[in-house]
């Protein structure tokens, strides 16, 4: 009992604690109201004390002598003492006398005591009232049945609800506006940044225009001069007794630059004015020369005409890809100098170019240059209509001199370029023939060793190959599946890579029998290919989407993985030692840089969802196939197709033919050429030529 009156006490303790201090009143303030103040604040401190006293022995009498709380469910006992009712039932259970006197109890002598039960629900009600809030007071109120509300403690609770929605709405209206605030000030930043961005690009097209208005002005001075030189010429005895004979052998030229089957008849004909405009500068005036001369200028003058139209015409179709190529080698040319800085590099080049715009021009150039693919030559082997006949690849050697190509007729066949396309015939007859015991995947020509060429089977061999003695000189049997692809390293001609469907990738040497080590992926391998600037590099395409770029120096880990593509990596090629080409079966393209771990730009417009369909590549072009039975080619700089062209049999009515009935298998570049090798699925091989 004495812990619960002091339990009880706290609050009055605290009461004493915050009681107001009496300070010494100020000088002016007479002595008679001090006073009175003084008496003032102690009766109200006496009250206050007295009440606290009286509340402190109210609530002693309240306890429950059992349980020393607060008497819940009053139960009065015939001796007159008071009891939580599970207090004294629970006692009388191992005791029948009253806790408080020892008198004889038993539960029938246990009566509900109504009056101090009605007065607890009281002081609880005061109490809740003293610390709950008005949402708690309006739910105690609404659970009791024989309370009533009060029209002023409804207006008070509808007041607080009132204030407390306005206030709710102000805070809402606050974020939103700060929200608002937030988004108007990241788009005017993206907004300034875009502006920035723009005038920048404004003035770096400002920059090149004077530039290339400079350089324009340059060569109309300098055809000026040509001119006057030309108009001098004349009076040159020596130069009048030669030129009849020139003239002759100039025709001649013209001739047989029309009639050789090497070029592309327009870049005969184009390269045949160029002569004409020497010859016209170096020999005196004649009647038949001004002629001549007159008649040339106007033809060249037309063709120039009509290629500016055309070309014209294709930048147009690509504008804006165009632009991005623009702004991209602009800014990127500006980075670098800045980085630089300009007291080391100068900024403006011999033909006062500023960064980026020499190489856009060289993009410009070149893709202007092509339109269409045409056909120059087909070779003609075998039976086109046997089912055996799918080309999986084809290969150039080291001089560009011979091509190999092999599939699934289980054969590798050797032709000299120069005789399919100088000798048409009937059967073009390979130069050399191997036979394999099963269908091929892959060849790769060793760069050092023209004799030397590596096949990959559908059974995991790796063979390498004599060609001039047409015998196997290694053959590796490690595989367990299937191998893909096959790849001889550039640098070091003795070291070749494989990838199989056994997820291993194996790195060998012409030099042992035996396997260098493995690379072990968690899914099939698609293609391989060596890093044209090195020996320790090799990028693996997977059908886990990705491209794994290994250093053969710490197999165990890939310095990258390029993620991007949907469906397997079927090749991946190398442009140039930075520059890797990937193709799948998502019907894309993509081009990376292995030095940056970037992707630069994915090409679309062939199909391919299912098939091996080739890629190749050049220093600006790539090419592969598509489904239709179609080859595109994109230059590197625009990711939509240059130019295009349907690999169709002269055997058969292209009309009534299927283009889904064939696909293209194999594509190959002539070095850095025009000129390309393709094949299909029904064994069709022809030779294609960019041209304007």
């Amino acid at each position: 009992m004495g812990d619960a009156s002091s339990g009880a006490l706290v609050p009055s303790v605290k009461l004493e604690e915050i009681q107001p201090q009496t300070f010494p009143p100020p000088a002016s303030v007479p002595a008679a109201a001090v006073s009175t103040s003084e008496m003032t604040e102690t009766a109200v401190a006496t009250a206050a004390a007295t009440a606290t006293a009286e509340e402190a022995e109210l609530d002693k009498d309240l306890l429950c002598p059992i349980c020393m709380g607060t008497i819940k469910d009053a139960f009065l006992t015939s001796c007159g003492h008071s009891f939580c009712y599970m207090c004294i039932v629970t006692h009388l259970q191992n005791k029948n006398d009253c806790p408080c006197c020892s008198h004889y109890l038993t539960k029938n002598l246990l009566y509900p005591n109504f009056l101090l039960n009605k007065l607890l629900k009281r002081m609880a009600a005061r109490q809740i009232e003293k610390t709950a809030s008005p949402v708690e007071h309006l739910r105690l109120a609404l659970q009791q049945k024989d309370s009533e509300i009060s029209v002023k403690e409804l207006d008070n609770l509808l007041s607080l609800l009132t204030e407390k929605k306005r206030k709710m709405e102000q805070q809402e209206a606050e974020t939103n506006m700060q929200i608002l605030l937030d988004f108007l000030y990241c788009l005017r930043k993206q907004k300034l940044d875009r502006l920035n961005e723009v005038q920048t690009d404004l003035q770096y097209i400002k920059e090149d225009i004077n530039a290339v208005e400079k350089h324009r002005v340059d060569l109309y001075r300098a055809r000026e001069r040509y001119s006057v030189k030309l108009r001098m010429l004349p009076d040159d005895p020596v130069a009048s007794k030669l030129w009849p004979s020139t003239v002759d052998r100039h025709n001649n030229v013209l001739v047989s630059s029309a009639r050789s089957p090497h070029g592309v008849a327009c870049s005969g004909l184009f390269q045949g004015k160029k002569v004409d405009m020497k010859i016209q500068g170096n020999y005196p005036s004649q009647p038949r020369k001004d002629a001549f001369i007159s008649g040339s200028d106007t033809q060249l003058s037309l063709n120039q005409s009509g290629l500016i139209v055309a070309k014209k015409r294709r930048i147009h179709a690509q504008f804006n890809e165009l632009q991005e190529c623009y702004l991209q080698k602009r800014r990127h040319g500006a980075s670098h100098l800045s980085r630089q800085g300009e007291r080391d590099e100068n900024p403006i080049n011999r033909e006062a170019y500023h960064a980026g715009l020499q190489d856009f021009q060289s993009v410009l150039t070149t893709f202007t240059r092509y339109s269409r693919l045409r056909m120059f030559a087909e070779v003609r082997h075998g039976d086109l209509f046997h089912s055996a006949n799918i080309v999986s690849s084809i290969e150039f050697d080291r001089d560009d001199e011979l091509f190999a190509t092999a599939g699934v007729s289980k054969c590798i066949k050797v032709f000299d370029y120069a005789a399919v396309v100088n000798e048409p015939a009937d059967v073009h007859c390979p130069v050399v023939e191997m036979s394999t015991r099963f269908k091929l995947s892959c060849l790769s020509w060793n760069k050092y060793s023209k004799n030397i060429i590596a096949s990959s089977d559908y059974e995991g061999t790796v063979t390498v190959w004599d060609v001039n003695t047409r015998q196997s000189v290694m053959e590796y049997e490690e595989h367990e599946k299937r191998a893909w692809s096959v790849d001889f390293s550039r640098t070091e001609p003795s070291m070749l890579v494989s990838g199989s469907d056994d997820y291993k990738v194996k790195v060998w040497s012409t030099k042992q029998e035996a396997s260098v080590f493995n690379i072990d992926m968690k899914a099939n391998i698609c293609c391989v290919k060596y890093n044209p600037g090195s020996s320790i590099y090799v990028a693996v395409g997977s059908a886990d989407h990705s491209i794994h770029y290994f250093d053969l120096r710490n197999p165990s880990t890939p310095v990258h993985v390029f993620r991007g593509h949907r469906k397997a990596v079927s090749y991946v090629k190398f442009l140039s030692t930075n520059e890797l080409a990937s193709a799948s079966t998502d019907s894309t393209l993509r081009l990376w840089d292995v030095k940056d771990n970037t992707l630069v730009r994915i090409y679309k417009g062939h199909t391919n969802e299912k098939n091996f369909v080739g890629l190749t590549v050049n220093n600006e072009y790539i090419a592969c196939g598509s489904e239709t039975n179609d080859v595109f080619v994109y230059h590197k700089a625009i990711s939509k197709p240059a130019a295009w062209h349907r690999l169709g049999s002269p055997d058969l009515d292209e009309t009534e033919d299927d283009p889904g009935s064939y696909f293209i298998s194999a594509v190959c570049w002539k070095s850095d050429s025009p000129t390309m090798l393709a094949a299909n699925s029904q064994g069709t091989i022809k030779v294609l030529v960019l041209a304007a």
